[in-house]
């Protein structure tokens, strides 16, 4: 199928003047509107404009340009049928025989932060997706361009047949296009669901968990292999999500990434988040084995790698602040899959790019407050899709219930706090025990709760951390004494738990038997 005539109207105007002096060079007329017509004719191309195919002015500020009989039948009409072009003939309609159309930057401007909905409304293409899904309908005759990635192949092609797009490819630009107008419109939907979009006038909320969900992804990256490496992998962007987290990583130096490291890059990140203090994470298999705060991420870091420096080998680490020299230092000599950080010193980059040549080095955003109040996150089992919110609540001082006749000290009670942020990031059955500053051990993804107790002490006193005065966070209730008698005969000092056994008081009793003092908070952190 010859291209004679083409339209052209595109928002991005990446390769676009390029592209169409080389359509023009092939003897192909370009049609077209607005900014697209002035730039390509300052550029020497020649241009026929869309309001002398119609006989009709733009208007309405160009929401109306090309919703007109004369462009839609020109793309519309099959070439097979001779009905169609006796009507084309008829009624004085050129044919058009390729759609080059990038549409309005709707999910660039609802990325902003503080977009208002009356920009994020007027970001939104009518024309364009009209066009786009009548060449790609009509594909047995037209063919339609929807990115600047597409122009090379296509010009490559039409060089090397003479100007004209095989039936291959025209299906698959077809396929592509009609991926892109369900990716725009699942954007459009994603947001207007948002609670940034809800008009003030509106009191009803969107919902949650929409019905039907749908979900349209872009390709981020093909990763190195999946879970195993006979497994094949890729990481998905969600469309229309907020720009945060892994969707925000920008990577600075080293090897590709694997489906593991991914999955343990979320967890340190997601722990990370916890903190608005100089913080260090390390995280093996999803687990913390190592979490600390400091004056700095240097001071953080040491301790961090002190909790457990056995399993901080080929792990994953992260510090919320600008990682300096003193992080590199505490780090010399180990290996780690993922270093990440929001910022970093140029000569620790510096050096780390010469002697950690297969760590991956990745700047992410580390700051809670970026992330927004509900955040879904979905998992796949067998047959179906999990959604639930994310677990983003903090501690709520309020709620808490002190249990036990001894009330935790302050000191105490910054432990437990500390604590129980890295508890709600271990798997469960988690036991985790710490300082105010410190992990001290981490006991989790046991199948009953009184082995996690006891892997947490031994993983302590292993790395020569004392257990003696420290304090302990577990994500669910103790059903039985039996799990608080290990962290007991450790030598904690306060214990922080959901609460709601059938049995609570035997382990209060416990508690008061043993003077250490034990805050409820009616909050469960299990993680699967």
């Amino acid at each position: 199928m010859k291209v004679r005539r083409a339209l052209v109207s595109v928002h991005d105007k990446t390769g676009v003047v390029e592209f169409a002096r080389a359509l023009s060079t092939l003897g192909v007329e370009i049609v077209s509107t607005g900014g697209t017509a002035k730039l390509l004719r300052d550029a020497g191309v020649a241009v026929r404009d869309v309001a002398d195919v119609t006989g009709f002015p733009e208007m309405l500020d160009g929401r109306v340009k090309t919703l007109h009989p004369k462009i839609h039948g020109g793309i519309l009409a099959r070439r097979d049928v001779p009905a169609h072009r006796e009507a084309l003939e008829r009624h004085g309609i050129p044919p058009i025989d390729l759609v080059v159309v990038a549409l309005y930057p709707f999910e660039a401007t609802v990325a902003r932060p503080g977009v208002t909905l009356p920009e994020a409304i007027e970001q939104i293409d009518v024309g364009g997706p009209t066009m786009i899904r009548a060449a790609a309908k009509n594909h047995g005759s037209v063919g339609v361009v929807t990115d600047a990635s597409q122009y090379r192949a296509v010009l490559d092609e039409l060089k090397a047949s003479g100007g004209e797009l095989s039936d291959a490819t025209r299906f698959r630009l077809a396929q592509e296009a009609f991926r892109r107008t369900a990716q725009y419109d699942a954007a459009i939907a994603a947001w207007l669901r948002s609670p940034g979009a809800v008009p003030a006038v509106d009191q009803k909320q969107p919902d949650e968990f929409p019905h039907p969900l749908r979900l349209e992804a872009e390709r981020e990256l093909n990763l190195r292999y999946g879970e195993n490496p006979h497994q094949t992998a890729a990481f998905y962007r969600v469309v229309g999500a907020p720009p945060i987290g892994l969707a925000a990583m920008k990577q600075l130096h080293g090897p590709e990434l694997g489906y593991n490291n991914v999955l343990d890059f979320s967890a340190a990140l997601g722990l990370l988040l916890e903190f608005d203090e100089p913080a260090a994470v390390v995280i093996k298999h999803t687990n913390p084995c190592g979490t600390a705060l400091g004056a700095t991420v240097g001071e953080a870091m040491a301790r961090a790698k002190a909790c457990d420096p056995v399993s901080i080998y080929g792990g994953i680490v992260g510090v919320n602040r600008t990682l300096d020299m003193a992080v590199v230092q505490a780090l010399a000599g180990i290996f780690v899959e993922i270093l990440f950080a929001p910022a970093y010193a140029p000569d620790a980059l510096d050096e780390l790019r010469k002697t950690k040549k297969k760590c991956r080095v990745f700047e992410v955003p580390c700051d809670r407050a970026s992330l927004p109040a509900r955040l879904p996150e979905y998992r796949s089992v067998l047959g179906g899709l999990l959604a639930q919110s994310t677990d983003l609540p903090d501690l709520d001082p309020a709620t808490l219930k002190t249990v036990t006749k001894r009330a935790p000290t302050a000191a105490e009670m910054a432990a437990l706090r500390f604590a129980w942020r890295v508890g709600k990031h271990a798997k469960s059955n988690a036991i985790v025990l710490t300082t105010a500053d410190q992990v001290v051990g981490v006991g989790a993804g046991q199948m009953n709760r009184v082995d996690s107790a006891r892997l947490a002490v031994m993983r302590a006193r292993e790395v020569g951390l004392a257990t003696e005065g420290a304090v302990c966070a577990s994500d669910a209730f103790f059903p039985f004494r039996d799990g608080f008698d290990v962290v007991a005969d450790a030598g904690v000092t306060a214990v922080i738990q959901p609460g709601g056994s059938l049995r609570d008081h035997e382990v209060i009793a416990a508690a008061d038997e043993r003077g250490i003092a034990m805050v409820f908070t009616g909050l469960r952190h299990f993680r699967h």
